[in-house]
């Protein structure tokens, strides 16, 4: 009787090995199944980026569709092995990009004095454009989006912000804005950089002295805007050069 329960559990211990070792065996076989197609994958996607490489360069169409398309299969063109990424390594448009996020760099700092680090993403573009020139081809503003976040790792406070109304802007300062300077700036937006305490008061609801104490914030101690004090309407009002378009 005794010996009856040492076998059942001497087969029972070689059941269990074995399906460990069956274990071990799947999990190797679908890990050197899962390498497989990886390399496929990196096969299949170098030659689509080298076959296409010149209209993906060119043509922002066809770059945002490039983009989207590795979205959606869970890749990142700026991570891979080397610097600059897949972007660099497949693309060969490493210095295109870095080229472009310096000229975005120079652009913030140039206009930083007036807009007091923050910059609306149409202006950011539109003179980025003007200074590359028509025969470097069109910008659009994915490829300012990606180029800032290149930028990340210099940890110099570069960030795009949705401010609201499908509108965005560069901020170029290591500073974090609050929720209601988003608000203002979302409305200047609107008013083409113009902004007064009524409007905060009518379309947000504000107090008078929140909408004041918010604007004289970011007139006083963040220099994000200019104080208009002949306001002919009401008599004082302030600008937000980063929602002005400066042609």
């Amino acid at each position: 009787m005794h010996r009856g329960v040492g076998l059942a559990a001497f087969d029972k211990e070689q059941l269990s090995q074995r399906f460990a070792e069956l274990s071990t065996e799947l999990s190797k076989n679908q890990l050197d199944h899962l390498q497989l197609q990886l390399t496929q994958f990196r096969t299949a996607l170098s030659h689509f980026a080298a076959t296409h490489r010149d209209s993906i360069r060119s043509d922002p169409a066809f770059r945002h569709e490039f983009q989207q398309m590795c979205s959606s299969i869970g890749v990142d063109p700026l991570a891979g092995p080397r610097k600059g990424g897949w972007w660099a390594e497949m693309l060969g448009m490493g210095d295109w990009q870095y080229e472009l996020g310096v000229q975005i760099v120079d652009l913030c700092v140039s206009t930083r004095e007036r807009n007091g680090g923050m910059i609306g993403m149409e202006e950011l573009v539109r003179m980025v454009s003007k200074l590359r020139g028509v025969d470097s081809g069109i910008i659009t503003e994915e490829d300012v989006i990606r180029s800032i976040k290149t930028l990340q790792p210099l940890g110099a406070g570069y960030e795009v912000l949705d401010v609201g109304g499908g509108k965005k802007m560069v901020r170029s300062v290591v500073k974090e804005l609050d929720a209601d300077q988003a608000v203002i700036l979302a409305e200047a937006q609107v008013e083409g950089g113009r902004i007064v305490e009524a409007i905060l008061e009518n379309r947000r609801g504000w107090t008078r002295e929140r909408a004041r104490a918010a604007l004289e914030n970011m007139l006083l101690r963040d220099g994000l805007c200019w104080l208009d004090s002949q306001d002919e309407q009401y008599g004082q009002a302030y600008w937000v050069p980063s929602a002005m378009r400066w042609d």
